[in-house]
């Protein structure tokens, strides 16, 4: 399984294969012909609550991964979302784009993880 992560202002590549937005909010500045998506997959996001507490603060990633590794196995929507994503990157690569800044403390991260490592519940 090809899963790969990429900030939606980076510029696409054949290698990305399908091309996957995975923010709720649609980001700024990028035009929906620039962004070259295949699929917005907004309901995989994490919930706006979780989003909104987490304001991308490096001090709260950890907690942020628990809750959104949550939401990814428990609540039935993720849980649909993430089995079409798991799908997908069986017959080729993915590429999981964000908005964010931080490279390292983000949900695509989080959920790049999930896909790869399933049995994992930490």
């Amino acid at each position: 399984m090809d899963v790969r992560i990429k900030r939606i202002y980076e510029p696409p590549h054949p290698q990305d294969g399908k091309r996957i937005l995975v923010d709720r909010l649609w980001p700024r500045g990028v035009s929906r012909q620039k962004a070259r998506l295949d699929v917005w997959m907004k309901e995989v996001a994490p919930s706006p609550e979780l989003r909104q507490w987490f304001g991308h603060r490096p001090e709260r990633f950890d907690e942020f991964s628990r809750l959104y590794r949550n939401e990814l196995t428990q609540d039935p929507v993720h849980i649909e979302k993430l089995e079409q994503l798991r799908d997908w990157a069986t017959q080729e690569t993915i590429t999981l784009l964000y908005a964010a800044r931080d490279p390292d403390c983000n949900h695509a991260r989080v959920l790049q993880h999930v896909l790869l490592n399933p049995e994992r519940k930490s």
